[in-house]
């Protein structure tokens, strides 16, 4: 999921001139009537016989890829996925994981799915239902035939279905003669046995053939759909470069797929999804996954700020590629210190905070739960600190590769004494960038931690990305504290530590080992502005209210409310939400049912105009993947009756049971 792209808008020209687009090695001739195929190119190959295969276009496709978590489907899906960001396509995809390490083969349990949802137009979710999926085994099968609509593609590997396999999850019969599956349009393939026959001359044992069969997949779904194929056989070299008999087989498994749609009888129609021209703004586009994307966030920050990037982290999913991702690019400046637990982790970042670097440390909601008294030392010595949080289902362990938005009260509140801390949260994969920017733009100017509230479904889900200009990110850069700044009334100059900037009430950062800068650090209490400890009633009560009107006070964008239609109902949400509710909310406007929506990214404080926002509609819908976290605290602050539709089943809300929700909301 990392192939640079061009801007979609530089393939219109190739699409509009002559009525005919160069795709997937086909040229494919766009008549008054149905488009047809001139010739067929196999990958890698010479030009073949003109094909009189049907090649019918689509506005946009749904695929899900599923098999046994060692079939390799998260790798086959991104590989897909990479050329369908290749061609042009906006897309956005769904990376499903089993929750355990290594699930039994062949059961439910270990089932690993990937979907991916790409078009020639602005998309915003990875789909609702798959058109087309790609089933390795019984299990994934049994798992995701209930989430295929009547009339859906299943290709099915035939090899899997024997009985000892069928009945491991529950089938008496075969599903693939019972007429269980006489709705759908049913691809049987043989796809071990093909993959075997293919590499019959690589001398590989059979068990090392069937390993390449996601290849045979890839490479037919890459022909059903027209995708670019030299971007993976570039990949599968590069991939397994000191194993060149191994890339070549699986670059052969690659070509024999292509090959058998472009041959089969069983495929007698392709399909074509034109480029998203019109999707978006001129520039130079990537696909990015949201870690990804938060990762480079974090490295432009430092380098706005002229600081060393610090990262103390403890891996835990699904926040562990960022750690990855990190200690790739030493060449930026960036040190990344993987500690032996979370309560190190975080105590190190806090140290390089103090040291002068923009301090990150990377978890999910149980290390959170660890790090909560150095966050509260954090806000005590009021240094600037990054806590990423990258939600995962709970409580405890819960689902570690599910996702959550369950982190919110705990990242406000989950600590001791009155600890405010400001809460930044993305609202998609790209957008992982921006909120990163934004939360360090935050830390560093008022002196504070902030918590950067991703989750599992950004984290591994992807989606174009515009790669910004240097000139268009923020200047973050800071001014070191340096010398004396208060002055007694003897007329001696002195440093106070926490003598505060009137406009941010941030106090000063000086380097440790600044001449004449010596100051006191520690979790007990600070006398204002001399940071000496200090036990005094009305001190504490001052520095307490002092630290929350500095949290309050820091600069937030107005909420934007997107209402074409003067509606009575508002839709209100954060963080990933944003994705299904726009999706739905477009689908209730184009049945001409107006309702208003708007997206929250600062969640403390909120934006100083959402009171005003809230008390204009009748009704307030908050949509959340927990029990009614933003629509607590929306009461509770606001008086409104905001109305909670929530959901917590570690997948992402489906645009159309949103839309469903909604309307029933605004007849309600």
């Amino acid at each position: 999921m990392t192939s640079q792209v061009s801007s979609p808008a530089e393939h219109a020209d190739e699409a509009d001139e002559a009525n005919e687009a160069l795709v997937g090695g086909q040229r494919i001739i766009v008549t008054g009537g149905e488009p047809g195929v001139e010739s067929g190119t196999e990958p890698g190959g010479d030009t073949g016989s003109p094909r009189a295969k049907e090649v019918r276009r689509l506005d946009r496709v749904i695929i899900r890829f599923a098999g046994d978590s060692g079939d390799g489907m998260q790798l086959t899906g991104d590989r897909f996925t990479s050329e369908t960001a290749t061609f042009g396509n906006d897309l956005s995809t769904l990376p499903n994981f089993p929750a355990e390490i290594r699930a039994p083969a062949g059961t439910l349990p270990g089932v690993s799915s990937f979907q991916l949802h790409f078009a020639d137009h602005d998309i915003l979710t990875p789909g609702d239902a798959p058109n087309v999926l790609v089933a390795m085994n019984p299990a994934a099968l049994k798992a995701n035939i209930a989430d295929v609509p009547r009339g859906g593609e299943i290709i099915v590997n035939t090899d899997e279905f024997a009985k000892r396999a069928m009945a491991k999850v529950g089938y008496d019969t075969s599903p693939l003669e019972d007429g269980s599956l006489d709705a759908y349009h049913v691809h049987p393939v043989p796809l071990t046995t093909l993959t075997i026959e293919a590499l019959k001359d690589f001398g590989l044992s059979r068990k090392e053939a069937e390993r390449s069969k996601n290849m045979f997949a890839l490479g037919l779904l890459s022909w059903m759909y027209h995708r670019p194929t030299d971007g993976t056989e570039k990949f599968l070299r590069t991939k397994f470069a000191k194993k060149p008999q191994i890339a070549e087989a699986n670059i052969a498994a690659f070509r024999a797929g292509w090959n058998f749609g472009e041959t089969t009888e069983d495929f007698a129609v392709s399909y074509e999804v034109a480029p998203a021209t019109k999707a978006f703004p001129t520039g130079t586009y990537r696909n990015i996954s949201g870690n990804l994307a938060l990762s480079y966030g974090l490295i432009a920050a430092s380098r706005q700020a002229d600081l060393p990037l610090y990262l103390g982290s403890y891996p835990i999913t699904p926040a562990s590629d960022i750690l990855h991702e990190l200690s790739k690019h030493k060449n930026f400046g960036v040190r990344s210190f993987q500690a032996e637990d979370e309560i190190a982790g975080i105590g190190a970042a806090l140290g390089a905070a103090f040291g002068g670097a923009l301090a990150v440390t990377t978890t999910s909601g149980p290390g959170v739960a660890l790090k909560s008294e150095t966050i509260g030392l954090a806000v005590s010595l009021e240094l600037p600190l990054l806590i990423v949080d990258i939600q995962r289902g709970g409580p405890s362990t819960g689902l570690p590769t599910k996702t959550e938005q369950a982190d919110l009260l705990q990242a406000m509140y989950g600590r001791n004494g009155e600890a405010p801390v400001p809460v930044v949260a993305p609202r998609t994969p790209a957008d992982c960038f921006d909120a990163a920017i934004d939360a360090a733009r935050i830390a560093l100017a008022y002196r504070t931690p902030v918590f950067l509230l991703s989750d599992g479904y950004l984290a591994n889900g992807s989606e174009p990305w515009r790669i910004p200009e240097v000139d268009e990110l923020p200047d973050l850069r800071v001014r070191f504290t340096t010398g004396p700044n208060h002055e007694l009334a003897d007329g001696t100059e002195v440093f106070w530590p926490y003598k505060r900037d009137p406009e941010t009430l941030a106090r000063p950062w000086a380097v440790p080992g600044t001449p004449g800068l010596e100051h006191r650090i520690g979790g007990i209490e600070k006398q204002d502005g001399t940071g000496n400890i200090s036990y005094d009633p009305a001190n504490h009560e001052f520095m307490v209210r002092t630290r929350q009107a500095k949290i309050d006070g820091v600069v937030v964008p107005d909420l934007e409310v997107d209402d074409p239609d003067g509606a009575s109902t508002l839709v209100l949400g954060w963080g990933s939400t944003y994705g299904p509710i726009t999706a739905a909310v477009r689908r209730l406007r184009a049945e001409s049912v107006p309702i208003a929506q708007a997206h929250l990214r600062h969640l403390n404080p909120f934006p100083k105009n959402l009171g005003e926002v809230l008390g204009r509609y009748e009704k307030v819908v908050v949509p959340e993947m927990n029990l009614g976290q933003l629509a607590m605290l929306i009461r509770a602050k606001y008086l409104i009756d905001a109305r909670s539709y929530n959901q917590v089943n570690g997948m992402p809300f489906k645009a159309e049971q949103l839309a469903t929700a909604l309307k029933e909301a605004i007849n309600d």
